[in-house]
């Protein structure tokens, strides 16, 4: 086979690395999917929905999921910009925004596709620690900048940053685009979204995969001033105008309206939660305050790496990073009450 030198122009990247799914039976706990099932209203539309529309282009413009989420959060439609999962919203956030030669700020302990999306892109980018309770120090982020993004609460840690601190942040970056990424906010953290008429360069992301139960259907959307929006939309319609289905559609809008099963859901989630921590305390865990739908515990004496291996033995799937600062310890979905007593119950026999 003749060889070349094409191999010198390949983009070349470290690619991001998502929790493991297992194609066998399992207690799945690694990757912060709910743990129960969409609103009754989308099964209905799976229930009803005639195939023969699959031959049609999508609505490129989503109007039927734009307006039912500008309906929802009381916004314009023409403040609502949605994508294939937030992954999608971010990455597009990524291209539109942070376009300068100043490096782009989030912290060091985050989610692990931040760095991955300024690396293809070639943006710059610079990580600012977390302080030793895993919390964000503002004073970072009054510096130059390219644009700034962090998840609140935060990914792995779970950590809850205050809307008062997030808005010192907006405010002294007018210069700079501000991405709030908000996938676990509806478990307990408090919203940007009162700051976006007040603040043209805040960015608030969220996704329909966590609290709405439709990971597999992937949906995300980002809120902000009707001018963010149009930069966002003119760079997705550049790239490819239908990204969305028509079936997808119609299941978002319809979940969304759901709010009553939205909020028993989240309630459900967040009691087991908090049952969780106890359980976790009385097994010798330390964790943060999570205000998410997992928790990020370390044991006082053994080492997260061997807990991490002993469960997966017992078919129970948690997920464990390898990383500085982050190496003792595990993320662990909140999952049904009955799948987190399975959990104890392991945890306690490896313990012994």
């Amino acid at each position: 086979m003749s060889t070349g030198s094409w191999e010198n122009n390949v983009r070349k990247v470290v690619p991001y690395t998502p929790g493991e799914q297992p194609k066998e039976k399992v207690i799945k706990l690694n990757t912060n999917e709910n743990p129960y099932p969409p609103s009754p209203k989308v099964k209905r539309i799976l229930d009803e929905y005639n195939c023969d529309k699959m031959r049609l282009y999508p609505d490129p413009d989503a109007t039927v999921l734009v307006d039912a989420i500008a309906e929802r959060y009381n916004v314009k439609p023409s403040q609502v910009f949605v994508g294939v999962g937030s992954d999608d919203v971010i990455s597009v956030a990524f291209l539109t925004f942070f376009n300068s030669e100043k490096p782009v700020l989030f912290p060091d302990i985050t989610y692990s596709f931040y760095d991955v999306w300024a690396d293809v892109y070639r943006i710059p980018f610079v990580q600012k620690p977390l302080t030793a309770d895993f919390k964000i120090d503002p004073a970072d982020y009054k510096c130059e900048n390219g644009g700034i993004i962090f998840p609140n609460p935060n990914a792995p840690t779970g950590c809850e940053e205050s809307l008062s601190m997030i808005e010192d942040i907006v405010k002294a970056n007018p210069d700079s685009v501000v991405i709030i990424d908000e996938a676990y906010v509806d478990f307990g953290a408090e919203s940007a979204l009162s700051l976006i008429d007040k603040y043209e360069n805040l960015l608030v992301i969220q996704t329909f995969s966590k609290s709405r139960s439709m990971a597999g259907m992937r949906i995300g959307y980002a809120i902000g001033s009707e001018k963010l929006i149009k930069y966002m939309n003119d760079v997705k319609f550049s790239i490819n105008s239908y990204t969305m289905t028509p079936l997808t559609q119609l299941c978002g809008a319809e979940a969304i309206k759901d709010e009553e099963y939205f909020v028993s859901t989240v309630k459900k989630i967040v009691e087991t939660r908090e049952y969780s921590k106890k359980k976790l305390a009385e097994l010798g865990f330390e964790f943060t305050d999570s205000k998410s739908n997992f928790i990020f515990a370390s044991h006082k004496s053994k080492p997260a790496s061997e807990i991490f291996a002993a469960l997966k033995e017992k078919k129970i799937f948690v997920r464990y990073w390898n990383k500085p600062r982050i190496n003792n310890h595990l993320r662990i979905t909140v999952g049904t009450p009955e799948e987190m007593d399975e959990l104890f119950a392991a945890l306690k026999e490896i313990l012994k």
